[in-house]
């Protein structure tokens, strides 16, 4: 079953040319049954979202800043996460923003046994990333479907705006095939990928061009991936392992 989301976001620190991917993007994970955004509407910034919340169906909340320096949007989220949660109408979140201030109501949530996804743009300070069970950049929700994983080059890859695969990404995919091998070493992809999520909430195979865990591991030399049969479907099951 489907989760039942409540997805609010922050207006003050999200780009609106976001949106669509954005609740696309939300979709996959569960029924989005609550949407709304915060920011003081009187603010020219926030005009270009106008549209946009009649096109979505996102109900607009205003707050108005009383005091210079003081970020009352973020209160008024907070709150109404709050009033949410005790409503028991939902038992998921995403909460929308890049701001740190938001992460200690992501840990409560999840502590009352919520599932909280992060959505917000790379300059996200970990903090709040980590306090996520999953957090998704919304810079890569842009390039989605531009071409298929098999059809990008390195060339290309070195060239478009995404994250290289450095030692530290690849000692972190090799531990955590290590934790879950068998005894001969292989480990079932879809554990590794639920692991690596644990271990890393903002891991995600789309941070380095590929649309999927399985062509990101077949694209480094260190690891083997073979496809076996599977007696109780149709499709294939993907392990992996380290060549060392």
């Amino acid at each position: 079953m489907d989760l039942k989301l409540a997805v609010l976001i922050d207006g003050d620190n999200i780009p609106s040319a976001y949106v669509k991917e954005m609740l696309e993007e939300i979709a996959k994970y569960g029924n989005p049954t609550i949407k709304r955004i915060y920011g003081d509407w009187t603010k020219p910034h926030l005009a270009k979202w106008k549209t946009i919340l009649l096109e979505n169906a996102i109900t607009p909340i205003q707050q108005y800043g009383y005091t210079t320096g003081k970020n009352a949007t973020d209160s008024a989220m907070i709150i109404d996460a709050m009033d949410i949660l005790y409503s028991e109408k939902v038992n998921g979140f995403c909460l929308v923003s890049s701001d740190s201030d938001f992460t200690r109501l992501a840990t409560r949530l999840r502590e009352a046994g919520m599932m909280v996804f992060g959505l917000g743009e790379k300059k996200t300070p970990d903090p709040f990333i980590v306090a996520c069970d999953k957090f998704i950049y919304i810079e890569i929700l842009k390039q989605r479907n531009k071409t298929d994983d098999k059809e990008i080059s390195k060339e290309e890859l070195q060239k478009s705006d995404v994250d290289k695969i450095t030692p530290k990404v690849i000692k972190l995919i090799s531990a955590t095939i290590a934790d879950l091998a068998d005894d001969d070493g292989w480990a079932f992809m879809g554990d590794v990928g639920n692991l690596l999520q644990k271990k890393q909430p903002n891991f995600d195979s789309r941070n380095y061009g590929f649309q999927k865990l399985t062509p990101l591991i077949s694209s480094i030399d260190k690891f083997e991936v073979e496809q076996r049969e599977n007696q109780k479907g149709k499709f294939r099951l993907i392990y992996t392992r380290n060549k060392d």
